[in-house]
């Protein structure tokens, strides 16, 4: 690939993917237990996020992701789990759709 399409790439997404690099907490919709975990990146559609425990597909998880600075408010969304693998620190990798947003 030449120089002149590297600056020529437009990313094939509705959304753009924000790295977010913070912490998180997450249940599966059925259970009161909330579990920690640190988002890797997010977008208008999904999110990707690093947790001790594997989930499995098609769960529905409410995520709550807390931003390290004071303007960007917490978020709390509904996400339905697309993938989840095994990362090199021992981690779960689980990519999400959201699905929806809950108001704070």
């Amino acid at each position: 690939m030449g120089r002149t399409a590297m600056l020529e790439y437009d990313e094939k997404r509705d959304f753009i993917r924000m790295q977010a690099d913070c912490k998180m907490t997450f249940r599966l919709a059925d259970t009161e237990i909330v579990y920690e975990g640190t988002c890797v990146n997010i977008s208008g559609s999904g999110i990707l996020f690093e947790a001790d425990i594997p989930l499995e597909l098609g769960k529905a998880v409410e995520v709550r992701i807390m931003p390290q600075n004071k303007v960007t408010p917490p978020l709390t969304a509904y996400i339905e789990t697309l993938r989840c693998t095994g990362s090199e620190t021992g981690r779960y990798r689980i990519a999400g759709a959201i699905k929806g947003i809950k108001s704070e």
